[in-house]
Formats: structure tokens, sequence, C-alpha cells
């Protein structure tokens, strides 16, 4: 169990935590990686902080200007060059042994997509005591309901995939992947809590409900190419589901 994995780290004015997430991948168990980050030309110090890291694992690259998250992750997966795919936003954190259990759960399983549980902290580190899940077993089916994997939790293999490439939509472009990888792939939990997701309050994942309405109609129209109305059918119903994802798969902390 020895194979390169590509980490996707997309960043934008997050001086304030990338340190913590570079950190929590140099702490990994697993060590055959590589961290490919990609900056948005973010305002504040961020390039400084990740050049203060001397490891050659670390590869930085700076967009000429800003053109949002699905153009940075579509340019790290080109520079992608690993067996296995990962994802970590740079203010999100990893628990050390994440990528050694993940990728031993995947190929004992011979398993090609995969995701973790994973918990709420704060911008503090606190945590808030929720963990989020979801089915054990996401077929194509259930992930075109709702987005049930976190993106800080999912690994895929890159066989059969070494072209992804996601349309340019400003939100909801993590999703876009899965549901390109889903049409070849069902996706399996590894039920461990094995990464942190921050919580923002100026973050986009708090958008108000019409803008949400508007995300998910975005993914559907442009990115899957459905009609209009199919567009809206499916924005609706994926928000149903999540409803339904609060209430079944997150859960506070005992």
């Amino acid at each position: 169990m020895n194979d390169l994995v590509s980490i996707i780290m997309p960043s934008y004015n997050t001086a304030k935590f990338i340190s913590q997430s570079i950190e929590s991948v140099l702490s990994q168990s697993y060590t055959n990686w590589e961290l490919i980050i990609v900056d948005d030309c973010s305002s504040d110090n961020t390039e400084e902080i990740v050049s203060s890291f001397d490891d050659e694992r670390i590869k930085f690259f700076k967009n000429e200007k800003n053109s949002g998250a699905a153009f940075s992750r579509n340019r790290a997966l080109r520079e992608a060059s690993g067996k296995y795919v990962a994802f970590l936003d740079s203010d999100d954190l990893w628990s050390e042994n994440k990528l050694e259990k993940q990728i031993s759960f995947m190929e004992l399983n011979d398993f090609s997509f995969s995701y973790t549980n994973y918990e709420r902290i704060d911008e503090d580190n606190n945590s808030l005591n929720i963990v989020c899940s979801g089915p054990n077993i996401i077929t194509k089916k259930k992930m075109y309901r709702y987005c049930y994997p976190g993106c800080l939790t999912v690994i895929y293999k890159r066989e059969n995939l070494e072209e992804l490439q996601i349309k340019d939509i400003k939100k909801n472009n993590d999703y876009a992947m899965w549901l390109i990888i889903c049409k070849k792939y069902n996706c399996y939990l590894l039920n461990e809590n094995l990464a942190s997701y921050r919580v923002r309050v100026k973050s986009i994942s708090h958008d108000k409900f019409r803008k949400k309405i508007k995300s998910h109609y975005d993914l559907f129209r442009v990115c899957e190419e459905f009609n209009p109305l199919k567009a809206i059918c499916f924005a609706f119903r994926n928000m149903w589901f999540g409803l339904f994802k609060k209430i079944k798969y997150e859960k506070e902390l005992k």
C-alpha cells in the first residue's frame, strides 16, 4: 500500500487557516502523497505561508486571474499524477490516519470511490458536536438525490478518470465531480470520523434558500445539461433530500 495520492487543495484568502490544513497533511501516517495547491489570486498572504513549508511534495500554483473554485480544481486535477485523488479544502483538517485507513479500505475491498464521516468545527477549531455521515453505498441514483459525501473526505481512483474536468460553475463544483464519477463507480462509506469541516460565518455554504436553489439548478442545467424543467425539478428534489440527510445522517457527538 504505497501508491501515490494526489491531494487537491484550492485556496482563496485562507491565510488564517491554510497552515493548519497543510500541517494535517504533513502529519499523515501515509506518506506517499503530493499536495497540489492552486491559489485563486488571494489578496492576503496565503502564498507566503505556503512558501514557508519546505517539502518537495507540496506543489503550489497560482492562477493568473481570479477564476473561481471550479477552475482551480480543474487545474489541480490536470497536475495530478497519483493513482488516487483526494480532496482537502484550505480551511479543513484531516485526522493523521485518514489516508492510511481510507486507502487500505479501498484496496482491501477493491473500491474505486469512497468517503468518510466528518465532524464540524468552528473558526477556532472548537467542535460543534455534530458528525455528518451518509449511506453505506451511494449509487448513481442516490448521488443524484443529494450530495452525501463531504468534499474533504472523498478519494477516488484516477484509472478511467484521468481526464476528469468539470464545467465552470461558481458553486457545487465538488458535487459536479461526484456526478461524473458515480456514472462509473458506486461510492462506499468508511464509517469513521476522519476529518474536520470548518464552518465559517461568511462561507458560501451559508447562502440563503433562493441562492441555494439557483446553485443546484445551475449544477443540473449547466453541468448535466438537463432541460430547464428537469433541472428545476432535480434542484427542488435535491433540497428535499438535504432535509432528509440532516435528520438521518447528522448526529450529535456523545
